[in-house]
C-alpha cells in the first residue's frame, strides 16, 4: 500500500501520540493508569487504520480494544471508588481531561480526512467491481470480496473478536468473582 505526503503527515501526530501513550504506560506506577494509556495506544491505532484508509480493520481494532480494555480495567479496578480532595488528584483530572480533548482534536482530523460517501477510497475497489462477478461467478459482490478475496482475513477478524468476547465473558462470570472473594 501506497501512503500519500497528507497520510503522512497526518500519521506522524498520530504516532508522536502513541508513542508518548507506550512511554507514560512503562512508566506510570498506578496500574489503572497505565491500562488506560495502553487503551489511548490502542484508539491511537484504530486512528491510525483509518487513516490508512482500512475501516475494516479499524473496526475490529476498536472492538478488541473496547473489549480488551473492560477487561483490564475489570482486573485492575478496585471496589471503593474515592473521590479525589487532594490538589494532586484535581491536577490529574485536569490533565486527563485535556488528553481527552488533544485525542478529540486527532479524532476529528482522521475522519475529516476520509472521503465523501460513495466516493470511491482505493483504486483496488474498481478492480474488485470490474473483475469480481467474472473471477468469483457470485452475483453479490460484497459475498464475493469478502469471501473469496478475502477469506482469510475475515476468518482471522472473526476469530479475533471470538477470543476477545470470550476472555471478557470469562473474566465477568460470576463464578469467578465468588471464587476470588473467599481467598
Amino acid at each position: 500500500m501506497d501512503i500519500t505526503l497528507t497520510e503522512a503527515n497526518q500519521m506522524i501526530p498520530l504516532m508522536v501520540f502513541m508513542i508518548i501513550g507506550s512511554i507514560l504506560a512503562l512508566e506510570i506506577k498506578d496500574m489503572l493508569s497505565s491500562v488506560i494509556a495502553i487503551g489511548a495506544v490502542g484508539v491511537g491505532v484504530t486512528i491510525s487504520f483509518l487513516i490508512l484508509k482500512a475501516p475494516d480493520l479499524a473496526i475490529t481494532q476498536l472492538v478488541v480494544e473496547i473489549l480488551c480494555l473492560i477487561l483490564l480495567v475489570r482486573a485492575t479496578i478496585k471496589r471503593e471508588m474515592y473521590f479525589p480532595r487532594k490538589h494532586a488528584d484535581y491536577l490529574r483530572i485536569i490533565s486527563a481531561l485535556v488528553l481527552i480533548f488533544v485525542f478529540l482534536v486527532f479524532s476529528y482530523a482522521a475522519l475529516r480526512g476520509l472521503p465523501q460517501f460513495g466516493m470511491p477510497i482505493m483504486k483496488v475497489a474498481s478492480e474488485y467491481i470490474s473483475r469480481g462477478i467474472r473471477e468469483t461467478g457470485a452475483t453479490n459482490m460484497v459475498a464475493s470480496v469478502i469471501l473469496d478475496y478475502r477469506a482469510y482475513d475475515t476468518l482471522i477478524e472473526a476469530s479475533i473478536l471470538f477470543t476477545a468476547v470470550l476472555g471478557v465473558s470469562v473474566v465477568l462470570r460470576a463464578v469467578g468473582r465468588i471464587r476470588n472473594e473467599k481467598s
